[in-house]
């Protein structure tokens, strides 16, 4: 009997160490399959995304707007058709749904998951013109809270639709529930394809065009690129075909922009006349906070810019911005903004207000406003 319960007791111990092992093998085994599979690091991942996140908000709203801004790489997207495809912001947006957020790195060198908020196609799209003020115009806006926009211009819709709507929509800011994202590129409003390209994104767009009296924008966009060209001809001898009928050349760019009935009439083959805010570009000179107003009526936001925020620089001729909380000055537009305007003759001048006039009164009607530019 003795021996018997020692061999008992012999065997139990051997099948607990068995058992011990067997059940030592299964956690090695699982663990390494999870490690293979990525699950393993999942919960680490987590947390250092959760980390990063929390780090953006510490991060000043300068850095912040630098890393919403930077550019990602271009991705491949099938080109979408011209016509009015009412599923194609969703097809964009299921495209880009299995994509990962995009990698930012702060200046120690740490990886930071800029995943807060959503890249979104814009609600709002400042498309023009050219030398109107539409500069002026996103730069107020951007001090709006529930405002975030794209700083540079992309062309999409002009120069690089080819690249698709997913690479254009990744070019976008980063926004919260109740934000607006925005972006301007004023040569939209002059581009044939533009209207039907940005319908295809999404017809109900709200549109703001920023005008100016077109002879003074002619000569605006002249001196501009006087600056850069120091040899181009007279503004005179560009403006007419001929100095002694006093022709209008509308073939160069800086008088045929300032046809807007007749670029206003391709846009509203496509979008009514609701979806569009013609904003002055006189008015945003003279009376910033009046037109921010408008502006931010047509957006739904709550007015937030008000005179409190602009004062006049009579340097520069232009509204800025008054100093921001931690910020040494305030915020001015460039240099490349306010430069002197060449000497023009004044009949030539005559001649392109008698040849804008019918064009100006047209635009007139269309828009519902008189900008009084006679």
């Amino acid at each position: 009997m003795g021996c018997s319960g020692c061999r008992v007791r012999f065997n139990f111990g051997k099948v607990l160490s068995k058992v011990s092992v067997l059940f030592t093998m299964v956690l090695v085994f699982t663990y390494f399959f999870y490690c293979l599979t990525g699950l393993c690091s999942s919960a680490p991942r987590a947390l250092y995304s959760q980390q990063a996140s929390d780090r953006d908000y510490d991060i000043s709203d300068g850095r912040r707007r630098m890393l919403e801004d930077q550019r990602p790489p271009p991705h491949p997207y099938p080109h979408l058709p011209s016509h009015r495809n009412r599923t194609a912001l969703a097809d964009a947006q299921q495209a880009d749904a299995n994509e990962q957020p995009p990698q930012q790195t702060l200046d120690n060198g740490i990886p930071v998951s800029n995943t807060f908020g959503t890249k979104r196609f814009p609600q709002a799209i400042i498309i023009g013109v050219k030398k109107g003020g539409t500069r002026a115009l996103l730069e107020f806006l951007r001090i709006h809270p529930d405002v975030r926009a794209f700083g540079a211009e992309p062309h999409f819709f002009d120069r690089f639709y080819e690249k698709g709507l997913q690479w254009y929509r990744n070019l976008m800011p980063r926004t919260l529930d109740g934000q607006i994202t925005m972006e301007k590129t004023p040569s939209y409003f002059v581009t044939k394809e533009a209207p039907s390209r940005v319908c295809t994104m999404n017809c109900q767009t709200k549109l703001i065009v920023v005008v100016r009296d077109p002879v003074t924008r002619a000569v605006s966009d002249y001196t501009q690129t006087l600056s850069k060209n120091p040899g181009l001809p007279s503004f005179q001898s560009l403006a007419l075909k001929n100095s002694s009928t006093g022709l209008i050349d509308t073939m160069w760019s800086a008088v045929r922009i300032g046809l807007y009935a007749k670029h206003l009439e391709n846009w509203l083959q496509y979008f009514p006349l609701s979806r569009f805010l013609f904003v002055s570009g006189e008015r945003l000179v003279s009376d910033p906070a009046g037109e921010m107003g408008r502006v931010q009526d047509f957006l739904g936001l709550k007015r937030v810019i008000s005179e409190k925020h602009f004062y006049f620089n009579q340097t520069k001729g232009f509204p800025c911005l008054k100093k921001p909380e931690g910020s040494s000055r305030p915020r001015c537009l460039g240099k490349s903004k306010g430069r002197p305007h060449p000497q023009i003759p004044s009949e030539v001048l005559q001649r392109l207000r008698d040849f804008y006039r019918p064009f100006n009164n047209r635009f007139y009607q269309m828009s519902g406003q008189d900008f009084g530019w006679d």
